[in-house]
């Protein structure tokens, strides 16, 4: 099955906005063409403000309501709220059964997420998404024996053909978002919490999608490592 031939996509990642800035431009692409996607949302980003006179508890939901309206403006079909602690993620087997338990439900044949790899990736929670997502595509998702519980439950083990790992620091992969370009500043735009009103905003997103497709003769692009799967 070639790339073109893989309808189904999950985006796993940490917080609110993340999809949007790392990908929003492919994902606006993979759904014009007809493609299924899905996001995963890891946490609601509950601590992500400098504000003072907010509760964790009323960031999350209006960072989520944020999210859905993002996926609303992109033609994302559905939003899984994990709602596990902003910042407080850990690479451990109790997450990675919730990351298996999506891949198994959703039955993706791309996953999207952070490039754990990267060199002086900071961000903890990124970090955690990503390494935990990697070790749920292989081998945990597609082996019984790997959380028999889901069994159970109707949850089949599956095998996801390709994994894409965005802010990676040697990407392959070149998606020109030219024509999706503006669907993904209007996804970004619903994030007020995070983005405000940003005048400049536009601009700096497009000088990055500049400099990252410039090389590869793209007027603007997203940049991925592509990991084939499936043999």
């Amino acid at each position: 099955m070639s790339a073109e031939e893989h309808q189904r996509v999950m985006v796993v990642v940490a917080h609110p906005d993340d999809m949007e800035f790392s990908s929003a431009g492919t994902v606006a692409k993979f759904i014009r063409e007809g493609r299924e996607v899905v996001l995963v949302q890891c946490t609601s980003g509950d601590k992500g403000t400098a504000r003072r006179d907010i509760t964790s508890e009323e960031l999350a939901a209006l960072r989520e309501e944020e999210e859905r309206e993002a996926c609303r403006r992109l033609g994302v079909q559905h939003v899984e709220f994990l709602r596990l602690g902003d910042g407080e993620l850990m690479p451990d087997l109790n997450f990675r059964e919730k990351i298996v338990r999506q891949i198994r439900k959703h039955r993706p044949d791309i996953v999207i997420t952070h490039d754990p790899f990267r060199p002086y990736a900071l961000h903890p929670d990124h970090r955690a998404v990503g390494i935990t997502t990697v070790d749920s595509v292989y081998p945990t998702a597609r082996d019984p024996l790997y959380f028999p519980e889901h069994l159970d439950e109707g949850l089949e083990p599956h095998k996801v053909a390709e994994l894409w790992l965005f802010g990676a620091e040697y990407p392959d992969t070149y998606i020109d978002i030219s024509d999706t370009f503006e669907a993904k500043i209007h996804a970004l735009r619903a994030h007020v919490s995070q983005v405000g009103e940003a005048k400049d905003l536009e601009e700096r997103i497009r000088q990055r999608a500049a400099e990252v497709g410039e090389p590869q003769g793209i007027a603007l692009a997203e940049a991925f490592k592509v990991i084939k799967m499936r043999r």
